[in-house]
């Protein structure tokens, strides 16, 4: 007989591959093959950086006086502060995609990726400014003072707002289903599954305690800790461990680049030159573009509509106050942390001829810190670790978020809701499901379509807001 994961898989499989081939379909220019996804959300964060004038590069001063508390007032609504709004959203993309996603980029693109991720990272930032002013904007405050929002709430009554209500309801209510599957997935199982194996990696494979259910279950049980006690707990857990995290692994990236100092001129000059090089890869410089761009996306998750999720949380009044808190999610997890990944290989272990193969990403990245420090693999397994744990309790409140917009707000369907969750955690490090993980993959990128349709609809009422709220500054008028 059939294990149960064969028989989940072998009945979701078609279902998985029909709708990845569709929201991962490749089209090609000049010569270049990519995901059709990609060059939606392309689109998207040239229209929001051209539309808000450039607010993405404007608006650091004020993102940090914002981050500061220079604007916070205690009789705001919302449930958590700028800073912790900030890091649990940045905890939910800030993951191995940083660590492994960029070495396979660097090895297959070469030096010039890093500059079109760069890029892509200052655009996307754009398009994060919207979504997360529309967060706060529609979100919804409940009796007990809690507060829902992100996508499917300002679908439903933006959408309604600009006289569409025919598209509002089925909008919302796709998101929050697709947001649901994909947080069980990629946002859980796929996460624990990458902990584990960084786990069985430090101890050794053969060690006793290299089980996956016994690891599982811990990583559910630590899980549910911290998600039983809502966004308030979640935050107060990812406002000291993204930082701690952020800032090991930032300042071990910086001592293993200035240890090799005399690799650092030879680096940027091919990042530079290469980026704009006919030669740099099969396709030339638009396949360089377009991996950078791509993996860039990928990496903040800009347009997909997560983190405004997180940000609706936040206590203010001033919707566009989140807005220039959330410039700096991209900015801190592609322009910062990803760059110190590719340059820590660049100066290190990086080879010309990988050019255009795929390699291991997460085993590239090790041997360019151990190349250095030797005793590294650990803290960085350590590391790999806590990004993936942080990634899986702020992915449960993106989760739960669509769940009771489905399912309507009680204690009790968010702790059903949390039960199923952490089952899942202990299920991705003990059994293979790949059909779910495709599934969700695909579900989390395929709210992109609805959501980006609906922040070029809504843009209009952004930029009203946000001309109103600087005359609110320039006249002295407390926010």
């Amino acid at each position: 007989m059939k294990d149960i994961d064969q028989l989940i898989n072998d009945a979701l499989s078609p279902i998985a591959n029909g709708l990845s081939k569709f929201i991962f379909y490749e089209i090609e220019i000049l010569g270049v093959s990519f995901p059709w996804i990609v060059m939606w959300l392309v689109i998207a964060s040239l229209f929001f950086t051209f539309y808000f004038e450039f607010l993405n590069l404007r608006g650091f001063k004020h993102a940090f006086q914002l981050l500061r508390g220079d604007f916070d007032k205690k009789e705001s609504s919302g449930e958590i502060s700028h800073f912790q709004a900030l890091t649990t959203a940045l905890s939910g993309t800030v993951g191995i995609g940083n660590i492994g996603g960029v070495a396979i980029v660097i090895s297959m693109g070469g030096p010039g990726a890093l500059f079109w991720l760069v890029v892509a990272g200052l655009l996307s930032m754009s398009t994060k400014f919207t979504e997360c002013v529309l967060g706060v904007m529609y979100r919804k405050e409940h009796e007990d003072g809690s507060v829902s929002g992100g996508p499917m709430y300002y679908l439903e009554q933006g959408l309604r707002d600009r006289g569409l209500g025919f598209m509002a309801k089925p909008m919302g209510y796709f998101y929050a289903a697709a947001i649901v599957i994909g947080c069980l997935g990629i946002g859980n199982m796929f996460q624990s599954n990458q902990a584990f194996e960084q786990f069985s990696y430090m101890v050794g494979e053969d060690s006793f305690l290299s089980q996956g259910w016994l690891f599982g279950t811990l990583m559910g049980v630590l899980v549910a800790v911290v998600i039983l006690g809502g966004i308030q707990s979640i935050a107060k857990v990812t406002s000291k461990l993204v930082p701690f995290m952020a800032v090991i692994y930032i300042t071990l990236g910086l001592g293993i680049i200035l240890m090799n100092y005399d690799k650092i001129p030879g680096a940027l000059s091919a990042v530079f030159t290469e980026a704009f090089s006919p030669k740099a890869m099969s396709g030339g410089f638009i396949g360089v573009m377009i991996l950078g761009f791509q993996r860039a996306l990928f990496s903040n998750e800009a347009g997909i509509g997560s983190a405004p999720i997180a940000h609706a949380a936040v206590k203010t009044n001033e919707p566009i106050s989140e807005g220039y808190v959330g410039l700096m999610e991209p900015f801190i997890d592609t322009v910062v942390i990803c760059s110190i990944t590719a340059l820590v290989i660049l100066t290190t272990v990086y080879d010309p001829s990988l050019a255009g193969t795929e390699i291991q990403g997460v085993k590239l990245t090790a041997s360019a810190f151990k190349g250095t420090f030797q005793w590294s693999v650990i803290p960085l397994s350590i590391i790999a670790i806590l990004f993936a744990y942080s990634t899986i309790i702020s992915w449960s409140y993106y989760g739960l978020k669509g769940w009771t917009y489905l399912l309507g707000q009680s204690k009790q369907k968010e702790n059903i809701f949390k039960g199923i969750f952490c089952v899942f955690v202990a299920l991705g490090c003990s059994i293979k499901l790949d059909a779910v993980l495709d599934f969700s993959d695909a579900m989390v990128f395929l709210v992109a379509l609805p959501n980006i349709i609906g922040l070029y609809i809504l843009a209009p009422t952004v930029k009203k807001e946000l001309k109103a709220y600087h005359r609110r500054l320039k006249s002295g008028k407390t926010l």
